[in-house]
């Protein structure tokens, strides 16, 4: 599957997913893509895996995409409109600034899972629960 994460990592951000989307309408996502052939458009490809995933589909657009290749040393971030009419691009920046970092000291692991958790916490001051919280995608990682 994919020799960066073990299966036990990548379980453990399964529930960091669960953890960040406990106290919000939000919806987090990771993917992991492994092809090794460079591509000019790795923003594209994202996005691309984000509308099939079904993450521009959610009743408030407040979903998130880690797209990573770990291969190639890149991560795309995609917030969905929603969530990006309330964060600021200074958070994203900064996040992609501080997972990158760590992924170049090869702590894939915990810079995914601080990224997910941070992203929650921001999904959380936006997006609060109110009545039932139905999770509207899977929290699974999905891969290419």
């Amino acid at each position: 599957m994919n020799s960066f994460l073990s299966e036990l990592q990548m379980a453990s951000l399964v529930e960091a997913i669960k953890t960040a989307e406990e106290h919000s309408t939000g919806e987090i996502r990771v993917h992991i893509d492994s092809t090794t052939e460079v591509k000019e458009k790795n923003a594209e490809v994202a996005f691309g895996v984000f509308q099939s995933l079904c993450m521009d589909k959610t009743l408030e657009r407040n979903a998130v995409l880690f797209h990573v290749n770990f291969e190639q040393k890149y991560l795309t971030i995609i917030g969905d409109e929603g969530i990006h009419a309330k964060v600021s691009q200074q958070f994203w920046d900064r996040l992609h600034d501080e997972t990158t970092a760590a992924f170049a000291k090869g702590n894939y692991y915990d810079g995914l899972k601080n990224a997910i958790l941070k992203t929650g916490l921001e999904l959380k001051k936006y997006f609060p629960i109110s009545g039932t919280n139905q999770n509207e995608l899977p929290n699974e990682i999905t891969f290419s």
